[in-house]
């Protein structure tokens, strides 16, 4: 259950196949579910419409915010 979260399986798909509330499948899962802070922020940004240029594509001297 661990891979299908961290591969971004929605927690509610992965409760339903498990025969888990989400609730119980967090409370196991939460530690094992690494490295997903930075896709979450790319799709928060792209709904605000805020999404950052990649550092590779930033003119030299602008500032990270």
């Amino acid at each position: 259950m661990s891979l299908w979260l961290n591969v971004g399986v929605p927690a509610t798909q992965v409760a339903q196949w498990a025969g888990h509330s989400v609730h119980v499948l967090l409370k196991v899962y939460a530690s094992c579910i690494d490295g997903q802070d930075d896709a979450a922020r790319k799709r928060i940004e792209g709904a605000l419409g805020t999404e950052q240029p990649e550092a590779a594509e930033r003119e030299p001297g602008d500032a990270d915010t």
